[in-house]
């Protein structure tokens, strides 16, 4: 019994001996700590883990690239404004009515207003209609305060990708009431009242007093440029069609139609069949001090199946087909004719020049597209930048108007016809008209 007594004691004690021996060497073993997260906000009260981190860095792959509003211009006008957000790339938005005050609140998310919006946002140049913010890190709010009778508009337009907002002081139909959810009513007719009787006033014999003269109304002046010419015959169509008589031909046309402009001179870097250089025609346009400056010329292409229209601004060529267009029009080699656009920017052109000629481009490619259409279902290439001479050197809103393809035999055979010509010329009349409407001589 002694010795079992005895056996059951040296076990015991190797046994705590072995345990205390696993201890010490547990303690001098370094055990790794947990990974470091980074901290996170609090969502809901509850403390952010790292799996929840893993996930909102997955849901933030598709958000990389944050909408940048790039610009910010307004225009008004005796019927409403209108605010024009230009974007890097399409952008879609919410739009809530609130109430006390009432008011209506478009947010585009995962937007960051840029430099220059900043500026023009801070430096107070927005209108009063329009509260703009960045609100939250990646939202950018626009603010219109609900008046009487006022409705407004928002839509997006691509290449380039914009959001309009347009405030209207007048009724128009389809545009909701500001701070309304709902389709409001069409509103009553307008009911003339009777013309209250006349009643002569006592005669008042007094001196005459010379009347000022009022002031002559400004005198606008268009300058339109008929590609190519003479020696230059620009594209040549399979039947023989040329470049140069198409574009004389709708220029003379174009001509006839903007001289119906009240107060406006339209002058013609040519008007035969001549050969003008480039230089030549900008410095035409500059010493003739022309508020707007309209280049017309024809497209081309490999594919004999591309046709519609495009219209350029001045800027630097998005893409390689856009640089190939500039270099065939300027007769520049392709590896030459994007060079050195950016100094020319900054010592040749205005901002106002560039945003001026961006919103012509644009009312004159919508009035083309929406005039064209229902007669020729033509294919819009939407509004472009290239680096074109006639546009980098004149000194005015300038565009360049690339109306057809020639290498499309149809469009061809369109170009050959008088009433497809006219048309085209109706076409950028009625752009440019629109453009002097909101945008009068300076």
């Amino acid at each position: 019994m002694h010795q079992v007594t005895s056996l059951l004691r040296n076990c015991l004690l190797l046994t705590v001996a072995w345990l205390l021996s696993g201890t010490i060497a547990l303690a001098n073993v370094e055990i790794p700590s947990e990974p470091s997260w980074p901290e996170l906000p609090q969502l809901a009260g509850n403390a952010a883990s790292p799996h929840s981190l893993l996930i909102r860095q997955a849901a933030g792959n598709s958000s990389r690239y944050p909408i940048i509003v790039r610009d910010l211009r307004t225009w008004s006008t005796p019927d409403g404004t209108r605010l024009v957000l230009d974007l890097n790339h399409k952008a879609s938005f919410a739009e809530t009515s609130l109430r006390n005050p009432d008011r209506v609140v478009i947010e585009i998310t995962n937007a960051i207003l840029g430099k220059s919006s900043r500026q023009r946002v801070s430096g107070g140049t927005i209108p009063q209609s329009f509260h703009i913010t960045q609100s939250r890190p990646r939202v950018v709010t626009i603010t219109l305060a609900r008046t009487q009778g006022s409705k407004y508009k928002a839509f997006s337009l691509d290449n380039p990708d914009r959001l309009v907002i347009d405030i209207y002081h007048k009724s128009k139909d389809q545009i909701r009431q500001i701070g309304e959810t709902s389709t409001t009513s069409p509103s009553a007719p307008i009911v003339a009242l009777p013309t209250p009787p006349t009643i002569p006033s006592p005669t008042v014999t007094e001196p005459v007093r010379p009347v000022a003269p009022k002031p002559a109304s400004p005198v606008q002046t268009i300058v339109i440029d008929p590609g190519h010419g003479g020696k230059d015959p620009g594209t040549i169509g399979q039947h023989g069609t040329t470049e140069k008589e198409v574009t004389l031909k709708v220029a003379l046309l174009l001509k006839d139609l903007l001289g119906t402009l009240p107060n406006t001179r339209v002058l013609m870097t040519r008007d035969r069949d001549a050969f003008i250089e480039l230089e030549d025609r900008a410095k035409f346009a500059n010493g003739k001090d022309a508020d707007l400056f309209v280049s017309i010329h024809v497209n081309s292409h490999p594919h004999k199946g591309v046709r519609g229209l495009e219209i350029y601004h001045f800027g630097e060529a998005k893409d390689q087909r856009a640089l190939e267009v500039a270099a065939r029009e300027n007769g520049t080699p392709l590896n030459n004719t994007g060079v050195g656009w950016e100094y020319l920017v900054a010592d040749l052109l205005t901002t106002k020049k560039i945003e001026h000629s961006l919103e012509l481009a644009w009312t004159a490619k919508q009035a083309m597209v929406t005039n064209l259409n229902g007669r020729y279902s033509t294919i819009d290439h939407g509004v472009k930048t290239a680096p074109f001479y006639v546009l980098r050197f004149t000194t005015m809103p300038s565009i360049l108007a690339e109306i057809a393809f020639m290498s499309n035999p149809a469009e061809e055979e369109q170009m050959r016809t008088q009433p497809f010509l006219a048309h085209i010329a109706e076409s950028i009349f009625e752009g440019v008209k629109t453009y002097l409407r909101t945008n009068p001589p300076r």
